[in-house]
């Protein structure tokens, strides 16, 4: 919006013209996220406080959670409306990626929102049934896929880091690829989702790297001299990662231990999405499996788990996702939120180094 009312002011007023460069306008998307938190976040705090969305703690989990019992839920509100306000404020919404990325954002938003009000307001301890929200989620993703392989000039083939030659082309089948992606990182982070501070941390970490693979792939210049595949339009998402990372720090102000309020599935299903949907726009699905690595342990530790106990009739931890499982060997909450902090910037930095490794 700003973008569209002042660069083309640019010929007469030669202060606007840094409206055309990328960098500037990410940066300023990341300080307007984490303003829009510390100006509203305290007023959605005790708005949620009002609306009784409280967390409800479950009996059979760590002992230890239950004093968390009515810190206030929802605030994924919060989150979602420090990347809106931003991307749509800095980014050039001409841009069809820009889009595409908000409706998973505001689409797997709704979603978490209807399951999240149901539980915790309306008090339905079942919310949105597994099956329901599957089948918005799959909708939402496949609508994605649908626009993205039927936009010209846009690639079906998938690319593997450290293989600069392995590029198979799906052809349509990319369609569901790129489906299982955008819904699997979802319900990854919302798995992640069960310490303070444990998902947005990585969450944030993510954005930031894929903010580089954006600016990069969108580039043609940078993207063919790192051997990456180049993406037409595709570098005006790190606008809308800039906002995530800031949007990240900024609820993390909140979310860190002891949370003052918690994400809900208002946060976590939207966030893992735009994860899933960055990876397939800049064409480096197969790399969200290490910079997300996290995620996709925590979400390896339920199968698992599940698989086990249904097959064999024995448990592999003490308790699924993982970090339930350290928690109960009495390691401290906030030591394994950093240990996973710290593992989140490690594989960050694994990810980014494939960008010489090709």
């Amino acid at each position: 919006m700003l973008y569209h009312l002042l660069y083309p002011l640019a010929s007469s007023v030669k202060l606007f013209n840094v409206f055309k460069y990328l960098t500037f306008r990410t940066i300023y998307a990341m300080i307007t996220a984490l303003i829009v938190c510390f100006i509203i976040g305290p007023w959605i705090i005790r708005k949620l406080e009002s609306l009784q969305a409280r967390q409800v703690i479950r009996t059979d989990g760590p002992e230890s959670h239950l004093k968390k019992a009515g810190t206030p839920t929802m605030g994924g509100v919060l989150i979602l409306t420090a990347i809106i306000v931003p991307t749509l404020l800095w980014a050039d919404l001409r841009n069809v990626f820009v889009w595409l990325t908000l409706l998973v954002i505001v689409g797997y938003g709704l979603i978490g929102f209807v399951d999240d009000y149901k539980k915790v307001v309306e008090k339905d301890p079942k919310g949105l049934s597994p099956r329901q929200k599957m089948f918005w989620q799959v909708l939402i993703a496949g609508a994605v896929g649908i626009i993205l392989y039927t936009l010209p000039g846009f690639s079906s083939e998938v690319y593997f880091p450290f293989f600069k030659r392995l590029h198979p082309d799906l052809g349509i089948a990319y369609i569901a690829f790129a489906t299982l992606v955008i819904v699997g990182a979802s319900n990854a982070v919302n798995l992640t989702d069960g310490l303070d501070g444990l998902a947005i941390g990585p969450v944030a970490l993510n954005a930031g790297t894929y903010m580089l693979f954006c600016y990069i792939a969108g580039n043609a210049r940078l993207s063919s001299y790192l051997q990456i595949p180049y993406v037409a339009g595709s570098g005006e998402l790190a606008v809308l990662c800039g906002a995530m990372v800031g949007a990240g720090l900024g609820f993390l102000w909140y979310n860190s231990y002891p949370a003052e309020v918690f994400m809900g599935d208002v946060g976590s299903l939207p966030l893992g999405g735009a994860l899933g949907a960055l990876a397939v726009i800049t064409k480096q699905e197969i790399l969200l499996v290490i910079v997300g690595g996290v995620f996709v342990i925590e979400a390896l530790s339920v199968i698992f788990q599940v698989g086990s106990y249904k097959y064999r009739g024995k448990r592999i931890f003490r308790m699924a996702p993982i970090h339930h499982h350290f928690e109960l060997k009495g390691v401290a909450e906030p030591k394994i939120i950093v240990r996973f902090w710290i593992i989140t910037i490690i594989l960050a930095l694994v990810a980014i180094s494939t960008l010489k490794m090709r």
